[in-house]
């Protein structure tokens, strides 16, 4: 037996009492519609105004607050699935995976592109108009959706290459593991997440100590866009552990296997939803202009009619 099969074996071994069930599934729910409602506010604060979309920064910004969201509501669409129902079909179950992997592998590319906007925007500020508009930002977010879907596409016809027919009328336990299970696919996964983050580490370096010495004029600007790109680091940490976080369950499995589904749940909440916060902090509260819009529809909304 492989470690994802153990995996969901104590899963299904270990089940939660139904109180212990009902308030993980509740603080799941209230956290992710809590922080959709944010994100929400986000976007439509971006739509209401010229100055946010004919704004390349803001485009990418609130790229990464949709994938965000797509993100938050299939890692909760998912985590109901599995108390609820516990398996399902695995057409619908790929589906939902496919998507859940595609907005995984968006988000460091997407931080790795608004870290370059902002070493332009200090280090080339002449030529930031001409580099940076909003054709080409929305060609980058393409470009950026056509690399994740053709990796988890990859994924798919593996499967449907190796796997039997009946494997896809059965039903399983919704999870990566158990939906894409050929050792290829894990293998092929691992070398495109270390490509992945080791391009955008280097991105985030290269950017970052740039924009540093920049700084040194004392740049009122340039000390705000290195403070951005350290917390493009915090939150490229984070999302780094999404992509142990198989690794971390075996090693969970082996040390608490009767706290198994415990652990899961504080892994769950750390490296799923975590991440998701960080996105309105960095520009929803920092950003001046952004803060003083979102401040404004924020009171529109509280306000009696």
């Amino acid at each position: 037996m492989n470690a994802s099969s153990a995996n969901v074996t104590v899963v299904l071994q270990y089940r939660d009492s139904f109180i212990k069930a009902v308030i993980k599934n509740v603080i799941v729910v209230v956290l992710g519609i809590s922080i959709n409602y944010i994100n929400a506010g986000l976007i439509h604060t971006f739509c209401k105004h010229q100055i946010f979309y004919m704004n390349p920064r803001y485009v990418l910004f609130i790229h990464l607050v949709v994938n965000d969201m797509v993100q938050m509501t299939l890692t909760v669409i998912l985590f109901v699935i599995s108390y609820i129902i516990r398996q399902i079909n695995v057409p619908i179950c790929c589906i939902l995976i496919l998507f859940a992997l595609s907005t995984t592998e968006n988000t460091p590319l997407n931080l790795a592109c608004m870290a370059v906007e902002c070493y332009i925007a200090i280090c080339v500020p002449l030529r930031h108009v001409q580099l940076c508009t909003v054709n080409r930002t929305l060609m980058l977010i393409g470009s950026i959706w056509a690399i994740s879907m053709f990796s988890a596409l990859v994924d798919l016809f593996i499967t449907l290459a190796t796997e039997p027919l009946d494997f896809f009328y059965s039903q399983v336990f919704c999870q990566t593991q158990t939906v894409f299970p050929n050792p290829i696919i894990i293998k092929k996964r691992e070398i495109t997440y270390a490509v992945f983050l080791v391009l955008v580490w280097i991105t985030i370096f290269y950017t970052y100590f740039n924009i540093l010495f920049t700084a040194q004029t004392a740049s009122k600007d340039a000390k705000k866009a290195r403070n951005t790109i350290i917390l493009h680091g915090f939150q490229l940490l984070l999302c780094m552990t999404t992509y142990v976080a198989p690794q971390l369950s075996t090693v969970l499995l082996q040390w608490f296997p009767k706290n198994y589904t415990d652990s899961l749940f504080s892994v769950h909440l750390i490296v799923q939803v975590l991440p998701r916060a960080i996105s309105p902090i960095i520009y929803g509260v920092r950003d001046t202009t952004f803060r003083k819009y979102l401040k404004r529809y924020m009171l529109c909304k509280m306000s009696p009619r």
